[in-house]
């Protein structure tokens, strides 16, 4: 075993960086711009709109909007379809979704 150095610092604070978006429950979001591949842009370009998170919708809604989004270049803004799907689906479904959405 060894000692600990008083001057180390241990770099894996729980603490955010100051004025980083957070939503009602601590969790970080991201307002930085993105464009459709879901790459982020430098903040106060003009990205492409992100899509609504936790949209519930029925399977065929979230296969036919994913299918949208991908035919129209945007394949991060499918992945968000299918995580939405993920992680308000039944139990059984979660490991069918994670996986289209990854």
């Amino acid at each position: 075993m060894g000692t600990t150095d008083s001057t180390s610092t241990d770099h894996r604070s729980t603490r955010a960086p100051a004025g980083r978006d957070r939503d009602d429950e601590g969790r970080a979001r991201n307002a930085r711009p993105r464009d459709g591949l879901g790459r982020p842009l430098p903040y106060g370009e003009e990205g492409v709109p992100r899509q609504p998170e936790g949209v519930v919708r029925r399977p065929e809604e979230s296969v036919r909007e994913a299918q949208r989004l991908l035919d129209e270049g945007k394949p991060f803004h499918a992945h968000e379809v299918f995580e939405d799907a993920w992680k308000s689906g039944p139990e059984e479904e979660r490991e069918l979704w994670r996986g289209l959405a990854q």
